[in-house]
């Protein structure tokens, strides 16, 4: 929609003519008589008809010199189509475990065995695209920590950069304790009723400089609240050369561990043994930490002031013109 920023600035574009008719005419005394004894040398000097020889092409033009002036100053711009914002919410960081043992086929796709990490993505995929309003991060830790996507409204990038992590790129062991530290650098920059961290993971703290108690003892003093998720089966039957055998694929998970750190920071551990329970689970967070429903509409404006003024700026350009055109035979 268009639309004038200060439309009363209109009103004064009539001014000149009433001007031209209110206010009484100047009168010019009568010019005396001169002899000249070089008229004709005189006349030689005259100068060349202008572009503009009528009067009223330049009147014309004055008037459209003042009409671009005024509509320039109203302030002409364009409306665009009202845009909805969602108000920032929560500052949500997932830590995902990209260690070796995420390799392990202990979950099923339609039967089909697949890896660990295959389910924490599918999983992860539809929480992230229940996050409207929120601003998400990507931690993946193995061996070391690093954070693959820093704290953002672009929840598209976090999918495709979770979608790409691959196991064992950061090392095969577990730092829990340096994913939780590297989450709290990023947390400490934003509101303290918005901090959250889910940390996934399906094994225990073998690797890294900080042990995750003290990491958790830190993350508490910030208000940083931790959901904790321990992924992997209980029960897998692999084929060994006495034929096949039952093993707990997650026996190293340390869920004592997981279970601290939460309850420390005021978050909650969840386990989860299959694709279903992982939903379920980050359905669970999703609700104890809702979404901001608020939201702010705003409408862009494109200026076009600049079109009238340049028009302006041409035609005054044309007038100087054509006026020294006139004087220099």
């Amino acid at each position: 929609m268009f639309e004038f920023a200060w439309p009363w600035l209109l009103i004064i574009l009539p001014l000149p003519w009433l001007l031209y008719w209110w206010l009484p005419v100047a009168r010019q005394p009568a010019p005396s008589a001169l002899r000249v004894p070089f008229f004709q040398d005189v006349l030689s000097l005259q100068p060349r008809q202008s572009i503009l020889s009528k009067r009223w092409q330049v009147h014309g033009l004055i008037r459209l010199i003042w009409i671009n002036l005024v509509i320039a100053a109203a302030g002409p711009q364009w409306l665009g189509e009202p845009v909805t914002i969602p108000q920032a919410g929560r500052n949500i960081i997932l830590a995902v475990d990209l260690s070796g043992s995420m390799a392990i086929q202990d979950m099923q796709v339609g039967r089909r065995p697949v890896d660990r990490l295959t389910i924490v993505k599918q999983a992860a995929r539809e929480f992230i695209q229940q996050r409207k309003g929120d601003r998400l991060g990507l931690i993946l830790f193995g061996t070391r920590a690093y954070v693959q996507t820093p704290l953002t409204f672009d929840h598209q990038t976090v999918e495709r950069m979770l979608e790409d992590a691959t196991i064992a790129l950061p090392g095969p062991e577990t730092a829990i304790g340096d994913a939780i530290g590297l989450a709290i650098k990023r947390l400490q920059k934003v509101p303290e009723q918005s901090r959250v961290l889910v940390l996934l993971t399906d094994g225990a703290n073998n690797a890294g400089v900080s042990s995750p108690k003290q990491a958790a003892a830190i993350a508490a003093k910030n208000n940083i609240k931790i959901y904790t998720i321990g992924i992997g089966a209980t029960r897998m039957v692999i084929n060994t050369f006495f034929g096949p055998q039952t093993v707990n694929p997650s026996h190293d998970l340390d869920e004592t561990m997981l279970q601290e750190i939460s309850e420390q920071t005021g978050g909650m551990f969840f386990r989860a043994f299959d694709r279903q329970q992982l939903q379920q689970v980050y359905q669970s967070i999703h609700e104890l930490e809702p979404v901001e429903n608020d939201e702010t509409t705003y409408r862009p404006i494109e200026s076009w002031y600049s079109y009238p003024l340049a028009t302006a700026l041409l035609l005054s350009l044309l007038l100087v013109g054509a006026r020294l055109w006139s004087l220099n035979p």
